[in-house]
């Protein structure tokens, strides 16, 4: 079916001077002059048959049809900016860019990710680190894993692992002169802070977890360094230096491995509300790349190489 559209500069010039209701802005934000503006305008309200702006001596009006047509207008240049953004998403289906935080990204996904290669030899892994939530558009990102209560409006979501806040340390604190035994031994040891990005009650802390564990009173559950990146307070527990609390998913590999032990293994944890979730719009899905990322990465959560809640 053939589509009667109007002149699509005509169409961008009038949408802009209507969020301004200024010409002048306008043409600032399109790089032409304010004349130019005025011009596409004009030749928009003759195509269209109708005034869209009352021009006053000091001041631009919408008219009742500009008014009428201006949020559908809007609503079609967002898909066209869409569609633009998918278009140029495309121009290299061999590179795959997951944007993951830089703790998670260094601890889990990264070791594994030479399975992921040898899985999928065609495609390159570009790994954009960051806390920030991934604008899949501008920057190109074709799969996000986060941690939090898995709210992204717009975007499919799927929890990767569920999580909870687990003590750890290295073995050296399992003996010397106060040998880690019981949660009440804490007194006696550093405590290693996160700075979790997110600002919640319901995000892990030392406070929550000696409350869950009937000590709250035996120790400052504020005291001891504190640390922007959770992987940094790994590192300080795996070189003795105190004991943190961090995401049982983040440190699987290094219990694995002994670097790392859990002090209170019958403790009850302090089970949180966030979880680690795959994010993406879902229309990306289509993308084999994008596609064969997720089953792989899902499989990685669930297999021997990936806690279920039960371990953390």
């Amino acid at each position: 079916m053939s589509r009667r559209l109007p002149p699509l500069n005509g169409l961008r010039a009038f949408e802009a001077a209507a969020r301004y209701l200024s010409f002048t802005k306008a043409a600032e934000e399109l790089h032409v002059t304010p004349a130019a503006v005025s011009q596409q305008i004009k030749t928009l309200e003759a195509y269209v048959g109708t005034p869209l702006f009352r021009r006053l001596t000091r001041a631009l009006r919408l008219t009742e049809a500009g008014q009428a047509a201006l949020p559908a207008l809007q609503e079609g240049l967002d898909k066209l900016a869409e569609a633009d953004r998918i278009l140029r998403g495309h121009h290299d289906d061999r590179v795959l860019t997951v944007s993951v935080a830089p703790s998670f990204g260094a601890k889990w996904l990264v070791p594994r990710l030479e399975g992921f290669r040898r899985a999928y030899p065609d495609y390159d892994v570009r790994i954009d680190a960051t806390d920030r939530r991934a604008d899949f558009y501008e920057d190109n990102v074709d799969v996000a894993l986060r941690y939090g209560r898995g709210h992204y409006p717009g975007l499919a979501v799927e929890c990767l692992l569920a999580e909870a806040a687990i003590p750890v340390c290295s073995p050296v604190l399992l003996d010397g002169d106060h040998p880690l035994r019981a949660p009440r031994d804490l007194r006696h040891h550093t405590l290693l802070h996160v700075q979790w990005q997110t600002e919640s009650d319901a995000a892990p802390s030392w406070r929550m977890w000696l409350r869950a564990a009937g000590v709250e009173d035996v120790l400052d559950a504020d005291r001891g360094p504190r640390f922007s990146l959770e992987s940094m307070a790994v590192q300080s527990a795996i070189d003795g230096h105190g004991v943190a609390l961090v995401s049982g998913a983040l440190v699987a590999d290094d219990l694995a491995a002994g670097r790392l032990v859990r002090p209170f293994p019958k403790a009850d944890d302090e089970a949180t509300a966030f979880r680690y979730y795959v994010v993406y719009p879902a229309a990306y899905l289509q993308r084999p790349k994008v596609a064969a990322f997720r089953d792989w990465v899902m499989k990685e959560a669930a297999g021997p190489g990936g806690p279920t809640p039960a371990d953390v």
